[in-house]
């Protein structure tokens, strides 16, 4: 079933955000663990994801691969690369998120590639190395409830666009205001630094 779409299982799909507990991104982060099990079929929108674990968020990262396996079908390998030491401690891992977990259960197997640190993040640069749509997603997904009108519209265009400029354009008929748009992103970037989500590396 490996490389297959999981038969008729019903079909579940993955966004931008993709949530971890706080032990497997530390692994994660640490290079130990370079996939991520789920239980069912899952199937990735976009190639590239947000990672969230210990309440924030912690890394950008492609998904180079995924996989579908019965239960009975995961090895040892699988369990290193997820961060176990054997295919029994990461089915019991599986056991304490899902409960009951059946050998003939689908999993979905996400090769990931952290391409992106959020907690250690370039000083010089004044996004700090961030694209303009991962910033308006963080603030979406963590300021939301504070945000004006306005700075909502900005961000959510941001996320399709990924330009200040496209984005001035589209929202205000020249690009004119692209300082408007600049603003938001500064103003949410500082908060988001503020509250200690993302993480900025100290100046030389």
């Amino acid at each position: 079933m490996a490389g297959e779409g999981g038969g008729g299982a019903r079909v579940k799909f993955i966004g931008r955000h993709l949530m971890m507990k706080g032990v497997y991104v530390d692994k994660l982060l640490e290079g130990a663990k370079t996939t991520t099990v789920r239980l069912g079929v899952f199937k990735p929108k976009y190639s590239e994801v947000i990672i969230h674990g210990h309440g924030r968020p912690v890394a950008k990262a492609r998904i180079v691969k995924v996989e579908y396996k019965r239960v009975s079908e995961l090895t040892d390998e699988d369990a290193r690369r997820d961060g176990f030491q054997s295919v029994e401690e990461m089915i019991e891992a599986l056991r304490r998120v899902y409960g009951d977990v059946k050998s003939d259960d689908v999993v979905t197997i996400l090769h990931l590639d952290v391409v992106q640190r959020l907690d250690d993040l370039p000083p010089e640069d004044p996004y700090h190395g961030l694209e303009p749509a991962d910033i308006a997603r963080l603030a979406l997904r963590y300021l939301r409830d504070e945000l004006e009108e306005e700075d909502v519209k900005i961000l959510e265009d941001l996320t399709r666009t990924n330009s200040i400029r496209m984005t001035t354009q589209r929202l205000y008929g020249s690009i004119g205001k692209r300082w408007r748009v600049r603003k938001t992103l500064r103003r949410v970037l500082r908060v988001l630094r503020a509250r200690r989500l993302i993480g900025v590396r100290p100046s030389k």
